[in-house]
Parts: structure tokens; sequence; C-alpha cells
């Protein structure tokens, strides 16, 4: 098969090394994808967003199949312009993205159909939501965007002026356009927070790996929130126990939920979730793989990739058996000085091979570029040092000492990632 993966980042990565590793993958395109990617993929320069440019080169490589990876596209309908232009893609169709694409909506949906999710509220005005925040005087509060927002659309504000300032940034600035036009206002829940990707074809859910992102920029879970800065799978929170109730009560249930609506998913669900005393609740909702948490998922899956990608599209999924490997899997993100706020690009990397690859882990790229046989930084995220191990903490033992040995100026990452699955 002919396979185009649309995206640029880590998660591209980490989805192009996986499919390289079936023998049914022959060639392998991505669009407009990094330096990384570019050793293992032929990388074109389309736009993930343009969906004329994306049909013409897929009729152009003449591919079986488009993976539909990040969620603005999903969002915009990629799928839908792809599909009616005859090609088959791995991803849900715009209305099924809505679960992610509006906060409204899938807080709505989970309403309707009884699926375990913190208490909120809606609100198309500022003051209007602020005087909600001010009258239940519960803090931190949690303000979310309805759109897509780059992964920052999240605040929890510590006190009303925090509130206020959030409000005032997403409703009246418009810093994420028109993704803030409504805010939904929730309550804040406490507990180990766990990531469950999901295939569905509509007519089953195979969960995968569970996961554990790291999203503050600094150890302790201190400074601003990212977009993930290392992530560990299995999470040890997740017990057979707790599995077997989302599946009952949150995973199931939100299939049938948006069948009902008309609005079958195929593709990856993301269930972002969270312990609480009172079971387990959804945090949010993703129509993809998630970012970082693919690059620790991916690398534990034993079943060809190919052909859960071809089950999904087809609708076949309940008659495959997925297979998991039992060793643990670790990644830790090398990102620029600066990041999440501004950070130069452009910095040559060390101690990579000329694959960009390091002996003895795998080297996810997510903002790198190649140049003249060299790489470079070319995001905020720059690498994520992935290492699989028998435990958890013989994967963080080869991800930190891999990262130890990969240099570019400016370059920092957590020195605590897993540690608190691990106890500590």
């Amino acid at each position: 098969m002919k396979i185009l993966v649309i995206g640029s980042g880590g998660r591209e990565h980490a989805i192009v090394r996986k499919l390289r590793e079936s023998p049914r993958a022959d060639q392998l395109f991505c669009a407009p994808g990094n330096g990384g990617i570019s050793q293992d993929a032929e990388c074109v320069n389309v736009s993930a967003m343009d969906q004329a440019g994306m049909l013409a080169l897929a009729r152009e490589k003449a591919v079986d199949l488009v993976f539909v990876a990040p969620d603005d596209p999903l969002g915009a309908g990629m799928v839908d312009y792809l599909e009616a232009g005859g090609f088959p893609c791995f991803g849900p169709n715009k209305l099924a993205a809505e679960i992610e694409s509006s906060k409204v909506f899938s807080k709505n949906l989970m309403k309707k159909y009884g699926i375990p999710t913190a208490a909120y509220e809606v609100f198309d005005d500022s003051a209007a939501a602020l005087d909600y925040i001010r009258s239940q005087n519960k803090y931190p509060a949690v303000i979310k965007a309805d759109g897509l927002a780059v992964g920052k659309g999240v605040t929890l504000a510590q006190n009303e002026s925090e509130a206020e300032a959030a409000l005032h940034a997403l409703m009246e600035e418009k810093i994420f356009g028109d993704s803030g036009s409504q805010v939904v206002v929730e309550e804040f829940l406490t507990g180990p927070e766990v990531t469950v990707l999901a295939f569905t074809d509509g007519h089953a859910v195979r969960p995968m790996v569970s996961s554990m992102d790291h999203k503050r920029a600094h150890d302790g879970d201190q400074g601003p929130n990212t977009g993930g800065m290392g992530t560990i799978a299995p999470s040890p929170f997740y017990t057979k126990e707790i599995a077997k109730e989302c599946m009952e009560k949150i995973f199931l249930p939100t299939m049938e939920a948006m069948n009902a609506e008309g609005r079958r998913f195929k593709g990856c669900l993301y269930f972002g979730l969270m312990l609480t005393p009172d079971g387990p609740k959804v945090i949010e909702y993703n129509s993809r793989f998630g970012d970082p948490e693919t690059q620790v998922v991916l690398p534990l899956l034993e079943t060809d990739f190919v052909d859960i990608i071809e089950a999904v599209v087809n609708e076949r999924l309940s008659d495959l058996e997925i297979r998991w490997s039992s060793d643990a899997c670790a990644c830790i993100i090398l990102a620029s000085g600066g990041y999440p706020g501004s950070y130069e690009k452009g910095k040559e990397i060390s101690g990579l091979d000329e694959n960009g690859q390091a002996e003895g882990v795998t080297i996810i790229h997510a903002g790198t570029k190649w140049e003249n046989g060299k790489f470079y930084t070319a995001g905020g995220r720059v690498l994520g040092i992935t290492a699989k191990g028998g435990t958890l903490e013989k994967a963080l033992q080869k991800a930190y000492a891999a990262a130890e040995k990969i240099h570019f100026e400016g370059c920092f990452c957590r020195s605590d990632i897993g540690t608190r699955a691990l106890g500590r």
C-alpha cells in the first residue's frame, strides 16, 4: 500500500515509524512532514489545511489510504473532502470530529447521554461567565475555549482576577479567534490524570495501552501549560477494574452516543480521563492520536498497524485481535529555550546519527529541519527521546541517558518525567 500521512509533528513521526514496520506499507508520504520524518518517508510541502492541494497530492502519488493525523484538518473536514475525491481515510469526518473541535458540543453530548464528566455551564458573554465564577466561588475555576486552540485553550484560574484575565483574553481579545466566542466553565476535578486512546469504527471500541502526559513546562508540575513535556505508558493508576468501568460507562456509551447523533466516529478517539474519588470522569475528548501520548503507545503495539487502520476504515474492527507488549515505554521531550513562550529556531542539533536517531532509543522528531546534511531546531518541542524497557524505571533510565548526549543551544527538558507513576 501507498500511504499518505498528513501532519508535521512528533505524533506524525511516531505514526510514520510505526507504519514503516508493516510489510504492507510499500511507500510512505508525509505532508508537510519535518526534518526527521524526511528520513522515513517522502515529505511533500503541502499545508495540512490545504484540502485541494492534499487531494492533488493523493492523486499524483496514487495513494491507497490517507492518514489524517492533526486536529485542525479533521475539524475543517479534510476527511470529507478526500473521501469525496475517492481516497479512503483514517480519521473522523467533520461531524464526528466536532467531539474535539467544540467543547460545548462534547460537554452537551456527555450531559445528554449520562457520560460522567465535570459539572459545567456554557457562556457566550464574558461578564455572565465571570458572574457565574464569582457566585460559585470555587477555585481553581476551569475555563475552556469552545474551539480548537493549539492545545492551549484551557485556563485553571486560581482566583477571580485570573478568571477575569482569562475570559478577557479569550472572549474579547480573541487570542484564539472565534474559538473563544463561547467558553465552558467547569468544576475542577482531582485525581490522577490518564489518557486512553482507542481505535473505533463506530461498531467496536478497542482501547490502547493507557498513558500519562506531563503538561507543565518545568519539574514538579511548575510553569506554564505546554503541548506535553513527556509521557509514560502504561499508567500504573489505570487498573483492570478501572478499565472495565471506563469501557462500560464511558467508551461504549460515547461511541453509541455519537452513532445516535448521526456522527459515526471512525479513527482514533482520545479519552482524557480524571480518576476522581467518585470514579473516572472525562476531562476532554480528542478526535485523533494525542501528542506526545502516541510516542509511547504505538511502540508497544504488536499487531500490524496497517491491518488495524484498514479494519477501522472498512468497519471490521471487531474481526481483529489487537496485541500489546507487556513492556513499559517513556518519552522525554527536548524543547527550545523559552517554550511554550517565544523561542529561537535554527539551532544546530548534535548527538544524532545521519538518520536523526540514537543508539538504544527511538528519536521522534517534533520540530526539526534537515538542511545540508545537518538537523536544526524548527519548533518549540524539538525531539522526543523514546525508550522501551521491561519496567518503567528501565525505560526512563534509557531515555534520560540518551537525552544527555543530545545538544542544541537553549535545550531543556523536565528531569522528573514518570516519577509520580513510580510513586516518588
